[in-house]
């Protein structure tokens, strides 16, 4: 394997918060999923996710799910692999997915509002990409 094929596999399965609320705001065809159990959920998310903790993910619980919509899935950040099993769980089910780089604790770094009990109002958005 090449040094660019590396880079366009990872490309091919991550997106960074700027990707992600860039897709949101021109409306492409993106469903997010907040991949942790449902106290973190209700705690704070990212605007509009849905909640589908990684452990419970099936053909029964995605059953009613768009595959031609793109999935990305989403944890609290790089100590947590909830979004990587949530995605591996939704390829293993057909779904076109990506994982989220840094989860909910990046997306709040880069200064996107969240919801939930304890939302954040965000900041002035700042990605330096």
């Amino acid at each position: 394997m090449t040094a660019i094929d590396h880079y366009q596999n990872k490309l091919a399965y991550e997106m960074d918060p700027s990707d992600l609320f860039d897709a949101l705001e021109v409306g492409q065809p993106v469903v997010v999923i907040d991949a942790r159990k449902s106290f973190a959920y209700e705690r704070e998310r990212i605007p509009g996710a849905i909640n589908l903790p990684h452990r419970e993910m099936s053909a029964d619980t995605t059953e009613g799910f768009d595959k031609t919509k793109l999935y990305i899935t989403y944890c609290d950040g790089i100590g947590c692999n909830a979004s990587t099993r949530g995605a591996l769980n939704l390829a293993k089910l057909g779904f076109n997915v990506r994982e989220l780089v840094g989860g909910i604790e990046w997306w709040k770094f880069d200064g996107y509002e969240t919801e939930g009990t304890q939302a954040s109002a965000g900041l002035a958005i700042k990605c330096a990409c």
